[in-house]
């Protein structure tokens, strides 16, 4: 084993220790072969010395990896194997190094001087991916623990634009929410890191300190020749339809229409990235979670629209249930999306609408 400086590491190497961040994020981890994509993102974290396996020991010692053949991959291994996404994890990285400086940039001198290059950036990644089914897998194969509020804020203004378009919205109006989505977080710039990224359990001061980024991030924006639309998303992105949310406690029609595309952008982004105390859920098991409340809280076109589309994605895609079997999605159900009729691998068809001890816990 050695410690190399990031300039040196090449293609091939092979990890000997998690590569973590000064704040304790895992970037990537024990026995990873690297690739372009990796080290580039490595130095987008700013690591600086990496321990690499020494290619005498990995000769000697370590045992010849067993590569699966190509129908043995699972469905993420595929997506990740796959060169096109090798090029969005790619120019994701890079791109966001910018994004990151622009948002940084408005934070310390109150000034907007990058709005263009904000909604430019998730354009252009979007546009990499063909269909809606490539544009998830893409954002789903680059979960991190604990990702940055950027890297959030950039996925967060990628959903919303797309489901601005499936709302069909017009190009003037998907720039609008997808620069509302870009700023939507720019209050949490403004809360101690220590505290944002504090890995035991909140005081109550704490919790409360960051339920007020809405405010913080509204009062940093509201001078601003900025859109109306943007300056509310900040404020309101957390309020919900039955009032249930923060920091005002709006209801329905009191919360902005982009506030409220935000909103559901924001929480499946959150609900599928992975956790200190949870691995991401699938987009099965956030359906799931949004059919419990999401009418009550969401604005029913726009939530409505979003899971349709989300598991139209998937129809006929593979999957693992929660009791270990796996199956094919057959056909959908419109009244309970989470549910879809299955087919197991020995040909018997389930409808897990009638199933209600069965969900599904991957795509496979």
């Amino acid at each position: 084993m050695g410690v190399i400086t990031i300039q040196d590491l090449k293609p091939g190497m092979v990890t000997a220790a998690p590569v973590k961040t000064t704040a304790g994020q895992l970037i990537i981890g024990k026995n990873t072969v690297l690739t372009e994509a990796l080290i580039t993102r490595m130095s987008f974290y700013n690591i600086q010395n990496v321990s690499v396996v020494d290619i005498k020991d990995t000769v000697e010692e370590e045992p010849k990896k067993i590569v699966a053949p190509e129908h043995e991959l699972s469905y993420s291994q595929k997506v990740r194997k796959s060169s096109s996404f090798q090029k969005f994890q790619i120019d994701y990285t890079r791109h966001i190094t910018n994004f990151n400086n622009y948002l940084k940039e408005l934070v310390n001198t109150r000034t907007m001087n990058h709005a263009t290059e904000l909604v430019e950036i998730p354009k252009l990644l979007i546009s990499e991916t063909r269909t809606s089914i490539q544009f998830f897998d893409m954002i789903h194969n680059l979960r991190q623990i604990d990702d940055p509020i950027f890297a959030h804020s950039l996925n967060v203004a990628m959903i919303a634009r797309m489901l601005g378009k499936w709302l069909h919205f017009s190009e003037a109006d998907l720039d609008t929410l997808t620069l509302s989505a870009a700023l939507h977080d720019v209050g949490k710039f403004l809360i101690p890191s220590d505290i944002l990224n504090k890995e035991t359990k909140l005081t109550d001061s704490e919790f409360a300190l960051i339920k007020q980024h809405p405010i913080l991030g509204y009062d940093l924006l509201k001078e601003l020749d900025l859109d109306y639309h943007v300056k509310q998303a900040a404020l309101s992105h957390h309020e919900r339809c039955d009032g249930s949310g923060y920091p005002l406690g709006l209801k329905a029609d009191e919360i902005d229409s982009h506030a409220m595309i935000i909103a559901i952008a924001d929480v499946y982004d959150a609900m599928t990235s992975a956790r200190k105390y949870r691995t991401p859920l699938c987009p099965f098991e956030v359906i799931a979670e949004f059919e419990k409340d999401g009418l009550s809280k969401y604005k029913p076109k726009y939530i409505l629209t979003f899971l349709e589309h989300i598991a139209n994605a998937y129809q006929n895609n593979r999957i693992l249930l929660n009791d270990g079997r796996s199956a094919k999605i057959i056909l959908l159900n419109s009244k309970h999306l989470s549910a879809p009729m299955i087919q197991l691998d020995d040909g018997t068809c389930l409808d897990l609408d009638r199933e209600p001890a069965l969900y599904i816990k991957s795509v496979v």
